[in-house]
């Protein structure tokens, strides 16, 4: 047998009742935003720049790729969506190096969880927040970083996009 009332429970459960209800009604009035996808993604979409949407590779002033071919990306992915294939060349000093032959990236395997871009010592590769990686071939998902000049799919989207606007159902078209 219990200690609490007949009378005792039912407050309980009507607090327990009200405590929920605060929370529902407190998330009913706060302001909504409305993205209107794919319509306006041109004009009004916004996409944190913090998201993790696709790997891309840095380059240096003269354009080619930062990458020295460490390897540490390659070796701290967890599910294996990093290859790289380097050799080793002579350089003019007579010294040994490592160079980078291929950078291959898998997108479809991918995690997005940034382990790669935090092992690297070079600022070599970062995740943008372009999120359009839609393709009706698994093949296509498979990127070599090094050979390609990435270009955004949509404008302005690396900065974040269109301002966001709490409170806006975002209908503009042009």
């Amino acid at each position: 047998m219990s200690n609490t009332s007949y009378f005792g429970s039912i407050a309980a459960g009507l607090k327990t009742l009200a405590t929920g209800m605060k929370v529902t009604w407190k998330e009913y009035f706060t302001p909504k935003s409305t993205e209107q996808y794919p319509e306006n993604r041109k004009t009004t979409l916004h996409v944190a720049e913090r998201h993790r949407g696709r790997l891309v590779m840095l380059r240096d002033e003269n354009g080619a790729v930062k990458c020295t071919a460490c390897t540490l990306c390659e070796k701290t992915c967890p599910n294996g969506s990093i290859k790289i294939k380097t050799e080793m060349v002579t350089t003019e000093d007579g010294k040994k190096k490592r160079r980078l032959v291929d950078y291959q990236y898998d997108l479809g395997d991918c995690m997005f969880c940034q382990l790669c871009v935090n092992a690297c010592n070079f600022d070599a590769i970062k995740f943008t927040n372009d999120f359009e990686n839609a393709t009706f071939s698994r093949d296509a998902l498979a990127l070599h970083l090094d050979k390609e000049n990435y270009e955004s799919s949509l404008p302005n989207i690396l900065d974040g996009g269109a301002p966001l606007e709490i409170g806006k159902f975002n209908t503009k078209t042009k």
